[in-house]
């Protein structure tokens, strides 16, 4: 594998998750209406950093096949959506509109699995967790836009 392909992968994932520090949950997260199946804080950190480096580490063992470009375009798409979900949830504070995001999100995230498969089995089962983590987030989303849409945004 070229290490230096997973860098520049992991320096998208970098920068995705850097929209977690500058449009932290807060007050306004912590006051919502939220199900009992919430995970932990702590756990969020956890769980992505973990993800993108799998994300990055099949990106890059796949980029250089032949016949990759659908892989990597939906690998591009999973990435620009996974870094604007986050600033509209957390940021804007539009739940619904968060909700439109998250979906589209597993829709690409499923798309880059459906991709990965005949590919590089490697790949795609260790790309395959980070679309059980988004149907989490994807149904904490919803559970937590049904609960909470009579609160005023700030």
């Amino acid at each position: 594998m070229d290490w230096t392909l997973f860098a520049i992968f992991f320096g998208a994932c970098c920068a995705a998750a850097a929209t977690g520090s500058m449009f932290a949950p807060g007050a306004w997260y912590r006051g919502l209406d939220k199900p009992t199946w919430t995970p932990p804080d702590w756990l969020f950190p956890v769980a992505w950093t973990v993800l993108y480096i799998s994300i990055a580490f099949a990106a890059a063992r796949v980029a250089p096949m032949e016949g990759s470009a659908y892989v990597m375009a939906f690998w591009a798409l999973q990435i620009a959506l996974n870094t604007l979900w986050t600033p509209v949830f957390f940021g804007l504070q539009r739940l619904g509109a968060g909700l439109v995001i998250i979906g589209l999100l597993w829709l690409s995230v499923l798309g880059l699995l459906a991709m990965l498969w005949p590919m590089d089995t490697l790949a795609f089962w260790i790309t395959a967790p980070y679309l059980v983590w988004v149907s989490v987030a994807a149904a904490l989303n919803l559970s937590i836009w049904m609960r909470n849409r009579t609160v005023q945004i700030a």
